[in-house]
């Protein structure tokens, strides 16, 4: 039996985006940062991949595509770095994720923030476009304005903001007018199906909040509005027919986490406030609490349960699985639900801990249970 096919994201059989690098593209892009190989030869490689992907996306029954975000080292600092005014180098202490420090590039603000030409993203949509059929549509990830925002402001990097930016308002501002630009540009290339990556709200939800802001219970509320406001204000300029959804999540790095916390704390905000037409949520363990928070959802949007982990090779259990599909439908009703692994495969280059066989099996096992409960 078959999902039915809609051009418009989310499907009730989905995933979020990334996927796990292939031995040859991952032994390619060291090449090429060791010098031993041109940018064409690796475009080679990455395009050779992605068509492969895509196959295989497609043979497992998905009616959502991407490219895997195998031309990225990163799931958001890629993006950044395609704008006029943000500047990036090696890290000397990376970010702290639980076990282990995620060693990603130093990103910060050089100038004043804008989009001065195609953005390298929306060639990258555009290879994607071309491998659609007739059961597929391409979408593409990005980090949501307020993932960029909480980049350039947050204590580590606000002293090299305010060389540049009186305040943060001032950032907002060239963000909403940069991500305007590169809207538009790639509703031009003919995308309509758009992903906001926002881990901010993941951040917001831990305990330690007041500590990652610098700040104190009565500031992160004002974070919260903050973030929401520059969500927003790019969302309500989006172009007509433009499909914007979210995916939330605490981290998502060689098979760990950088939060943890449930969605309590900003649902009031984010589920009932933010403008997008559907979230993907973290839920495959405790670390991301209950349901019942689901009841702040806006009326007529969609979640997609991310009940299916990607950060570990063991399968679950299919009934659990629907139990709790059944569960969240007491909060928001089974025909908004849809079900996807709870993040990407490979949100950086290093993956997650798991084979490529065992992620198609994590794929398959959304998709039977999809079929079980929506078909």
């Amino acid at each position: 039996m078959a999902i039915a096919y809609d051009k418009k994201t989310p499907h009730r059989f989905d995933v979020v985006g990334s996927f796990l690098r292939p031995a040859a593209l991952r032994e390619a892009r060291a090449q090429f940062a060791e010098g031993a190989i041109s940018r064409e030869e690796l475009t080679a490689v990455e395009d050779d991949a992605i068509r492969d992907l895509v196959a295989k996306q497609q043979a497992a029954g998905l009616s959502t595509i991407t490219d895997g975000e195998f031309r990225r080292a990163t799931w958001h600092l890629d993006f950044m770095w395609g704008f006029a005014g943000i500047g990036h180098a090696p890290t000397e202490t990376g970010l702290p994720f639980h076990d282990e420090a995620a060693m990603l590039d130093d990103t910060f603000v050089t100038g004043k923030i804008r989009l001065e030409s195609e953005h390298p993203f929306v060639a990258h949509y555009r290879f994607v476009r071309d491998l659609e059929d007739e059961n597929t549509v391409a979408k593409l990830t990005i980090p949501a304005p307020a993932q960029f925002l909480e980049q350039l402001i947050m204590p580590f990097n606000a002293e090299r903001t305010r060389a540049f930016y009186a305040t943060d308002e001032e950032v907002a501002d060239d963000l909403v007018a940069a991500y305007g630009a590169f809207i538009s540009q790639l509703y031009e290339a003919g995308c309509r199906n758009l992903q906001f990556d926002d881990c901010s709200w993941g951040m917001l939800c831990d305990k330690r909040a007041p500590l990652f802001f610098g700040t104190d219970e009565a500031g992160i509320e004002a974070v919260k509005e903050q973030l929401l406001a520059v969500n927003n204000r790019v969302l309500d300029a989006r172009p007509e027919g433009l499909t914007i959804n979210t995916h939330v999540c605490r981290g998502n790095f060689h098979s760990t986490y950088a939060n943890e916390g449930g969605y309590e704390a900003v649902a009031k905000t984010l589920f009932a406030r933010e403008h997008v037409d559907a979230f993907f949520l973290e839920f495959d363990d405790e670390r991301s609490g209950g349901f019942e928070p689901l009841a702040s959802v806006a009326e007529g949007k969609q979640v997609v349960l991310g009940l299916i982990t990607s950060k570990r090779p063991e399968l679950e259990d299919k009934d659990q699985v629907i139990a709790r599909i059944r569960e969240a439908a007491k909060y928001v009703p089974l025909d908004r639900l849809c079900l996807s692994p709870q993040c990407g495969f490979a949100s950086c280059e290093i993956g997650n801990k798991l084979t490529e066989d065992e992620q198609w099996a994590k794929i398959a096992l959304v998709r039977e249970i999809a079929e079980e409960v929506w078909g």
